[in-house]
């Protein structure tokens, strides 16, 4: 199987993240902003060393939330996933 040449990492604000908890009860999120950064960084850096390029997908809580009532979906990890899958053709590679 080939290896994506890019892969989509979700990416919050740090004041979005209490509202994301919040919203979404079984996201696998843990407790504390400072500890999801200190996780997502390292799993960015470990995919970029593998050589696939790593695009950062801001998950605004709003916008993910009435993304996933469009579709009838629980905001959770699974539907977290599809979201970032789905808008991260939809970005610059910076993310911006």
């Amino acid at each position: 199987m080939d290896r994506p040449r890019s892969v989509g990492i979700a990416w919050y604000e740090p004041g979005d993240y209490p509202r994301l908890l919040e919203a979404m009860a079984e996201s696998g999120l843990p407790a504390s902003y400072a500890t999801w950064l200190m996780s997502a960084t390292q799993v960015e850096r470990e995919v970029a060393r593998s050589g696939v390029e790593v695009r950062r997908v801001r998950v605004e809580p709003e916008a993910f939330l009435a993304w996933c009532r469009a579709r009838g979906d629980a905001p959770d990890a699974k539907a977290r996933a599809a979201f970032v899958q789905e808008r991260q053709g939809h970005q610059a590679p910076d993310g911006a």
